[in-house]
């Protein structure tokens, strides 16, 4: 898992903000042209913005730049020469800070971070477009703020059935971390082949005199056929450490909101690059779509039941995305026991774990099984 840990400064080194913006060793700031101070990404502005004197900035983004789909043939054969060539990893890097001189030391796949020190946005640099790496094509920027994020988390605690009458009253408490997750989204065109059976349903009647009843009978008949169908942006989340059940739930995403990638969206904000390989995430997002194909293949076999006997897909045009996306998460216990909320910080969904009270979920199979008892005492009472 990923960490930021402080290390105090070295004795005697010092290091401007030019030369730190110049030397890929060490972080990436951005300082305000008004008083100095580190500017941070404004989401109600959609713009760098100084906390301090209010100074903003657009965010820069060269001209001519668009996410585009890249070719995943090409990427996939590139990176297993990197691989036979034993390309560096992301590793530990230590950061110094512009502002107050101390460093920072960023391990694994954190890229973005603030100082322990003054606050400052820190940012790794040369990670999300290294040589050795698949380099960030978009990022979709923070659209819910913070205290939008708390409202929503909320509504949905007071939401929930069957939670502890404790948990709803005092809600949820904790501090958001807003990070950028790396995400691959895939695009492929399929054609399937498939066989099976349909199943027809009758009702026949069967037995003589009081033993006459009727019974559910299936005709089955022999079905095949074939079909093409294109997936557009099938997203994996391509790190680890946050429940990929829970990063599922936050679908779906307004990806036509994502920019081209800029390091300026990133500043003030907790920022990851990937550690689960686009091999790997490709194998997850056929998966994906094995599924959708499947639940297709019954809807064209019809019927009222049906059995699959075989499906054949062919997977062609792959292009991929490497895409930065915004999530606010929280850890808070309840008891002796933490639990995990994520809130989509582009859509306001939120989802997570929560705590389940006993006493109200035995009273709910109680009033159930009650109702139950009635209903069949009335209809005796009838006949």
């Amino acid at each position: 898992m990923s960490t930021a840990t402080a290390a105090q400064s070295p004795t005697g080194s010092t290091q401007s903000a030019a030369s730190t913006n110049r030397d890929p060793a060490l972080g990436r700031n951005f300082p305000c042209e008004g008083c100095g101070a580190k500017l941070e990404f404004h989401i109600g502005q959609q713009s760098l913005k100084c906390p301090y004197c209010g100074s903003t900035k657009s965010l820069e983004i060269p001209e001519g730049a668009a996410v585009k789909e890249q070719d995943l043939g090409g990427t996939l054969t590139k990176e297993a020469e990197r691989r036979t060539a034993g390309a560096p990893a992301v590793t530990t890097a230590e950061i110094k800070c512009a502002g107050c001189g101390g460093t920072t030391m960023f391990s694994g796949t954190l890229t973005s971070s603030e100082c322990p020190y003054c606050g400052s946005p820190l940012q790794r640099d040369n990670v999300h477009d290294s040589p050795s790496r698949i380099p960030a094509d978009g990022v979709l920027p923070f659209l819910v703020t913070r205290e939008q994020a708390a409202d929503a988390l909320k509504k949905w605690v007071g939401s929930r059935w069957f939670a502890p009458g404790e948990f709803t009253r005092r809600g949820v408490a904790g501090i958001f971390s807003g990070i950028y997750l790396p995400y691959w989204t895939y695009d492929s065109m399929t054609a399937t082949r498939w066989s099976g059976q349909r199943g027809v349903a009758h009702t026949i009647e069967v037995g003589q005199g009081q033993n006459k009843k009727r019974e559910r009978k299936i005709e089955w008949h022999p079905a095949s056929g074939r079909f093409q169908r294109f997936f557009d942006d099938i997203l994996v989340c391509a790190c680890t450490g946050v429940p990929q059940k829970l990063l599922l739930a936050l679908e779906p995403w307004p990806l036509q909101r994502v920019i081209p990638f800029t390091p300026h969206a990133l500043s003030g904000y907790l920022a990851r690059t990937y550690d689960v390989a686009i091999d790997a995430a490709l194998a997850s997002a056929k998966e994906r779509m094995a599924n959708a194909i499947a639940e297709q293949v019954r809807k064209e076999i019809g019927g009222d039941e049906q059995r699959v006997t075989s499906v054949q897909t062919m997977h062609s045009a792959l292009t991929f995305k490497h895409l930065l996306l915004p999530v606010w998460l929280l850890t808070y216990r309840y008891g002796d026991k933490p639990f995990q909320l994520a809130v989509n910080a582009a859509t306001g969904e939120v989802q997570g774990e929560r705590p389940y009270s006993t006493i109200k979920i035995i009273l709910m199979i109680l009033f159930v099984m009650g109702s139950i008892g009635l209903l069949i005492a009335l209809a005796n009472m009838n006949n």
